[in-house]
């Protein structure tokens, strides 16, 4: 705690006393790899990330995600009421992930045909153009709550091995959960894809909580909601289960920010005793 508090201050005195205009961009949050950082600027004003113009609430609110190994140093680019431009270095903090190793999986869902390949390709498209969504929903400053409460059996960012083949990270957050659990929304949002059945996520769901952030659920047993629907937070939007590439019964919650993937545990507070 100590750390953060003192990252924090180092920020935003570095942004007060920095560069002449810096004091009207201000970091709510210390930026770290795989974190979302919430900033502010006043209105009039615009940011630019990753050759991105950033959306920004009528506040002058703006979110930016950053992914599992994403460069320690990145760059911002502040522009004034006047159109000018202030470059803004960001040191992120540095995360450690652990090796996770899983067996019992199908040889079909480890070495797909060609006929799989094709249809895993169209589903990761389906899910690209969902996570692209870009709403004016204000859903993203919400405190984010668990879609489902258990023991959690997967974290984010470890490096999976699975039936003994290293594979590519974990990118969302496991929860261990019987089969037919009501699976609420962490956040309100909109519905952008409510798929029944996808060859490794099995029945998918994602909402768009706004600004580019979006929550993702994967191996559903069933979808209470369809493409469109408006969700609250703590509605039930579906089902646990055990469908696509899974050894067992359980929820894979995903954050995404566009195409960055997030980590949901530093999104809520602490697990709730179950």
């Amino acid at each position: 705690m100590k750390y953060y508090l003192l990252t924090f201050i180092f920020v935003s005195l570095f942004i007060s006393t920095s560069t002449p205009g810096f004091a009207e961009l201000h970091l709510e949050n210390v930026p770290i790899q795989s974190g979302l950082l919430h900033g502010h600027i006043d209105p009039g004003e615009k940011v630019v990330y990753a050759g991105r113009q950033l959306k920004t609430t009528p506040d002058g609110t703006f979110i930016i995600g950053f992914g599992r190994d994403v460069e320690l140093q990145q760059t911002l680019i502040w522009i004034d009421t006047d159109g000018n431009h202030h470059p803004y270095k960001l040191s992120l903090k540095q995360r450690k992930y652990n090796i996770q190793r899983i067996d019992g999986i199908s040889k079909r869902m480890m070495n797909p045909s060609q006929t799989d390949l094709q249809r895993i390709h169209q589903e990761a498209l389906q899910v690209a153009k969902a996570r692209e969504h870009k709403s004016d929903r204000l859903n993203f400053q919400e405190t984010f709550i668990w879609p489902v409460t258990g023991r959690i059996s997967g974290i984010y960012g470890s490096q999976r091995i699975l039936n003994g083949e290293p594979r590519r990270p974990h990118f969302g957050i496991d929860i261990a959960a019987a089969k037919g659990t009501p699976v609420i929304a962490p956040a309100g949002g909109v519905v952008t894809l409510a798929h029944q059945g996808m060859f490794y996520s099995g029945g998918t769901l994602i909402i768009d909580h706004g600004y580019g952030l979006s929550s993702s659920f994967l191996h559903l047993s069933k979808i209470l909601v369809k493409v469109g629907d408006q969700v609250v937070q703590g509605e039930i939007v579906a089902l646990v289960g055990a469908s696509g590439r899974v050894t067992g019964p359980h929820l894979d919650w995903r954050i995404n920010w566009f195409d960055q993937r997030l980590d949901p545990a530093l999104l809520v507070p602490e697990m709730p005793s179950h």
